[in-house]
């Protein structure tokens, strides 16, 4: 082979080797796709729904996050941070005493009609000093009804959060940017 083609080829190695590198980096560190299992994110997710971690970033009220426990992983909704006082009274979020809104359960809310879809409920009684601990979260799924969350596995540490998931990309009638 001539000393051209030797370059060539070179090249093209590097290229290929530099590529697949970059496309794990990415794929297994950076964007990590996830399955959604179960139907505790309902509206919002459904069961099957493909969504991507993003490791990066602050995470903050009312994101969507995906959390490793007991050797599963779970996607729920942050609703507390350190020092918040939760209460849910007549299916109405408040956090420190203020009123939230919670726009992503507007639709599921209406299909309920006068049912509650989250029961009443306080971190009164529940966390030390009713506030969510220094560095962990309280997470609820949407779906309040059947739900495995905060309120039965307590809050969670922020270092157990892998990161959010701010986009579902599959099936495509259910892509979208997670609000």
């Amino acid at each position: 082979m001539s000393e051209k083609t030797l370059k060539l080829v070179w090249s093209w190695t590097w290229a290929i080797v530099l590529g697949v590198f970059l496309t794990v980096l990415i794929r297994f560190y950076f964007f990590v796709p996830v399955m959604v299992d179960g139907s505790s994110m309902m509206p919002t997710l459904h069961d099957g729904d493909r969504v991507i971690i993003n490791r990066f970033g602050n995470v903050n009220r009312f994101d969507v996050v995906i959390f490793k426990e007991d050797d599963r992983e779970y996607v729920k909704r942050v609703i507390g941070v350190p020092g918040d006082k939760i209460t849910y009274k007549n299916d109405e979020l408040f956090i420190n005493g203020e009123k939230q809104e919670e726009p992503y359960l507007d639709e599921y809310k209406k299909q309920l009609g006068n049912a509650l879809l989250t029961d009443d409920f306080s971190t009164e009684g529940v966390l030390p000093g009713g506030v969510v601990p220094k560095g962990t979260v309280f997470v609820l799924g949407d779906n309040r009804r059947a739900s495995k969350d905060s309120r039965i596995m307590g809050p969670i540490p922020e270092s157990k959060i892998l990161g959010t998931t701010p986009i579902c990309y599959w099936p495509l009638e259910h892509a979208k940017f997670i609000r």
